[in-house]
């Protein structure tokens, strides 16, 4: 016997999880079209050069690579920004620009699993292709905003920063070409703590401690929620370099412009000690908190990247998006017990109580699956009371029980499984609205069925 078992850092999802996930999914869809956002999908294997060398040394590492049976270097995608840049490089002649798009699909690393974060994870991602306009970096920070809402969040931080502050800081200090090592150990500060990001810094540059500390000086760069305080302090602190300037002033228009656009100022959050690990950033970024459970990391996050489409093609696309971590968050709502108990996709059991009325019972259930109801039909006419432990045990919300006397007298039983009252209900296949109505109702728990 071959034992059933999944890999390291992969897993099953049974249906009180994958129902809700699905469900997350398809808000998401619906944000993002709200705002204007088209589907898109690309295939989960990618030539191996157009996966390394965007994101950073340690996705290098992380893909899953192999060769095909044609002898051809591929990889598994490890997010859905790099397939992005491929997919604008060789279709936007037809899509035209500004393109808007979203892409939720599956991604692979071969990382640690952590909590939330397996090795296999979707993403849901939207990005605006073909435009530098702060109005699609300001858009960013609303469609975030509104899909965390729509999730069912109120208390969340979506912090902001701009790459071009931390830039024109090292073109000051004479530190352009570090950069990146210097981003990379930055990103860590939340994780490590300042001293060892000053080692770290200290270390990979090869700089001094006084440039460390300016660097770090930056990142501590904090207010209690004054953000345009944090702004007023940054142009001295960065030397007033020209590049941080417009940084700072980019930032500042961002801020302003997500409030105007309903974004509540206490959510948002100035940090410039935000760098993201990812080097194909070069402007705006974004992570999204949630206050209630700051540990499990950022659930939102992305930023601008104008220069990653510029690897497959000569026009200019600048891009800005971000990706929800689909799973991370699913994990955030497990913990905080915000996912429904929901183990079955429909919501209603019809009880199979009479032998002799089976097509009746298949015909009641079509006239509520065509009223929009969801329905499950018990498949073997047992006792009453074991079909209803099985509605229990499966976390419907309603059974329908009907005999011989409720089909003689045109009417049938609505029964409320989780408060266990009942209440007759009209009903006969050419006219089935006042079952579909009452159904409809305990559903969205607009009524209750009276004890019994």
């Amino acid at each position: 016997m071959i034992q059933p078992r999944t890999l390291k850092g992969f897993r099953d999802y049974l249906p009180a999880v994958m129902i809700p996930r699905e469900r997350l999914m398809e808000t998401a869809r619906g944000v993002f079209r709200s705002f204007g956002f088209a589907p898109i999908d690309t295939p989960t294997l990618e030539y191996l050069e157009i996966l390394t060398g965007k994101g950073s040394d340690e996705t290098d590492r992380q893909i899953y690579r192999f060769q095909d049976n044609g002898k051809r270097d591929v990889g598994m995608r490890f997010d859905l920004t790099v397939p992005l840049a491929r997919f604008a490089a060789q279709h936007i002649g037809t899509l035209g620009t500004p393109f808007k798009r979203y892409h939720i699909a599956p991604v692979w690393r071969g990382e640690n699993p952590q909590a939330g974060r397996y090795r296999e994870f979707v993403q849901c991602d939207f990005d605006t292709i073909g435009t530098e306009s702060v109005l699609a970096d300001i858009e960013a920070v609303a469609v975030i905003d509104s899909l965390m809402q729509a999730v069912g969040f109120d208390a969340f931080t979506i912090s902001i920063n701009n790459r071009q502050i931390l830039t024109g800081l090292l073109n000051h200090l004479g530190l352009s070409d570090q950069s990146v090592v210097i981003l990379r150990a930055l990103d860590k500060l939340a994780k490590i703590g300042r001293d060892k990001v000053a080692d770290e810094m200290m270390k990979v540059a090869s700089i001094d401690a006084s440039k460390a500390d300016a660097v770090l000086r930056l990142a501590d760069c904090q207010t209690d929620g004054d953000n345009e305080a944090v702004l007023d302090a940054l142009p001295e602190i960065t030397g007033g370099d020209e590049t941080a300037a417009a940084g700072i002033e980019r930032l500042r228009e961002i801020f302003r412009g997500a409030v105007a656009s309903g974004v509540s100022p206490q959510r948002i959050h100035i940090d410039v000690s935000i760098a993201r690990g990812l080097d194909y950033y070069t402007g705006v970024i974004f992570e999204t908190t949630l206050n209630d459970l700051p540990g499990i990391g950022s659930v939102c996050s992305g930023g601008r990247y104008d220069n990653l489409a510029g690897l497959f093609t000569k026009q200019h696309l600048p891009g800005i998006g971000a990706s929800l971590g689909l799973d991370r968050l699913l994990a955030a709502m497990e913990q905080l017990n915000l996912l429904p108990d929901a183990k079955k996709a429909a919501p209603v059991m019809v009880a199979y109580f009479d032998r002799n009325r089976r097509d009746d019972y298949l015909q009641l259930a079509n006239q509520l699956r065509r009223g929009g109801i969801g329905v499950e039909v018990y498949h073997e006419p047992k006792k009453l009371g074991a079909q209803l432990k099985y509605a229990d045990a499966q976390g419907f919300i309603a059974a329908i029980i009907a005999g011989e006397n409720e089909w003689q007298d045109g009417r049938v039983q609505l029964k409320d499984l989780r408060n266990k009252s009942a209440v007759d209900v009209d009903y006969r296949h050419d006219a089935a609205e006042p079952l579909v109505a009452a159904i409809g109702a305990l559903i969205q728990g607009t009524a209750s069925c009276p004890s019994a």
